[in-house]
């Protein structure tokens, strides 16, 4: 597929960063708030509330993780605006501060003092207000290059390295030479074939702060006393699928950086990348876990291959799910968006399959439903670092 001149059509939020969906959110800050933003969004509808179950007592890292992701998701382009509501005024103005740094609309409410009746009054009254100004918005004509693309597989299974995650690595050496900012991670998942990552690391410096990520997941499990990952990595579905250890589920995993491809940056969870390029996002291998904080970092298109079936789904970002397992492709049929099966089948070469994935994706960014968002999955699941204090 010639990528030169290659466009699509996305809304061009106030920052300069454009999106491919139009989003109202109602964001709770902590799982207090929960029950005031879902009867925001019952009231308004069209609005999507993000309930979750942390935001109270975190400290250090975590809290500073927790604000990032929450921050993050308002600011995200797929997100037109964002109503928060929070327990504390505090906490819930850190977090408008910082989505407002993008000039998009934001209004944030807090719960003591008013409780819950007049808090979603106000927050309904803005939400429909933002919602009708959202309605408004239309598409424009954008560059390639303005398309953030993110990665993560997720039930892997023997076809999973020969066949779906390759179709992303072709994709993504498609993308890369275009200007496009993408993204992959699962730190756990790439364990036997860190130094494969590290070898593609475009400077000493890059392969240093890779090595760092590497290496401070390692200690972890080191500082729990977990010699190995039995049952975990890789998970029993993995094992059912045809992989027997962790070493073959990360060289079927990092298929997705395709060959050409080179490493450009290192972030953390939840960060956003400073240039386009290639980044490692140190994350958890956890689907929901990793697709919300690619959402966080501002993506705006994911891929997501699976061998055994996967049904994940993000509020904001778009999950396109591809496989090359003809059995899955058959019994989880409303879940693909791309069959690429005949890969396997000798029916398809890798560069049509990746062809089949780019088409869909731009299909998607010009706003086509992915079957996620046709079926209603929208998991939101943040990363937690530490108990409670």
């Amino acid at each position: 597929m010639e990528l030169s001149n290659a466009t699509f059509w996305g809304f061009e939020r106030e920052n300069g960063r454009v999106g491919v969906r139009n989003h109202v959110i109602i964001l709770p800050v902590d799982d207090l708030s929960n029950a005031a933003a879902e009867a925001v969004a019952n009231n308004i509808k069209g609005t999507l509330a993000l309930p979750h179950p942390y935001g109270r007592l975190q400290f250090g890292a975590d809290l500073d993780l927790h604000f990032r992701t929450l921050i993050g998701t308002g600011s995200n382009p797929n997100v037109a605006a964002v109503v928060v509501i929070g327990i504390e005024d505090g906490w819930t103005k850190k977090i408008v501060d910082g989505i407002a740094e993008t000039g998009k609309p934001v209004t944030g409410f807090g719960i003591e003092g008013h409780g819950d009746h007049d808090t979603i009054r106000k927050a309904s009254q803005v939400a429909r207000e933002y919602l009708q100004w959202a309605s408004e918005k239309r598409r424009e004509e954008r560059p390639i290059k303005d398309l953030w693309v993110s990665t993560k597989c997720g039930e892997s299974d023997t076809t999973s390295g020969c066949g779906a995650n390759p179709t992303v690595g072709n994709a993504f050496d498609k993308l890369y030479p275009h200007g496009t900012t993408l993204v992959f991670g699962e730190t756990s998942e790439i364990t036997g074939g860190e130094m494969l990552v590290a070898e593609r690391c475009r400077t000493p410096e890059v392969r240093e702060r890779f090595m760092f990520m590497f290496n401070r997941y390692q200690d972890m499990i080191n500082r729990w006393k977990t010699n190995d990952l039995s049952e975990s990595q890789p998970t029993k579905g993995n094992i059912a699928g045809g992989l027997t250890t962790i070493e073959e589920k990360a060289l079927g995993n990092i298929q997705k950086i395709g060959r050409k491809c080179l490493v450009d940056g290192v972030i953390d969870k939840g960060e956003v990348p400073a240039h386009p390029g290639l980044w490692f996002m140190d994350s958890s291998s956890a689907a929901a876990e990793m697709v919300t904080l690619c959402a966080a970092s501002g993506y705006t298109v994911h891929f997501f291959p699976t061998g055994q079936g996967n049904v994940i789904g993000n509020p904001i970002l778009p999950v396109i799910k591809l496989c090359a397992n003809p059995k899955t492709v058959r019994t989880m049929s409303e879940h693909i968006d791309v069959d690429v099966s005949g890969l396997l089948r000798k029916e398809m070469n890798p560069d049509q399959a990746g062809d089949a994935l780019l088409d869909c994706m731009f299909r998607t960014a010009n706003g086509r439903l992915t079957a996620a968002e046709a079926l209603g999955h929208r998991e939101f699941v943040l990363t937690r670092l530490f108990e409670s204090a």
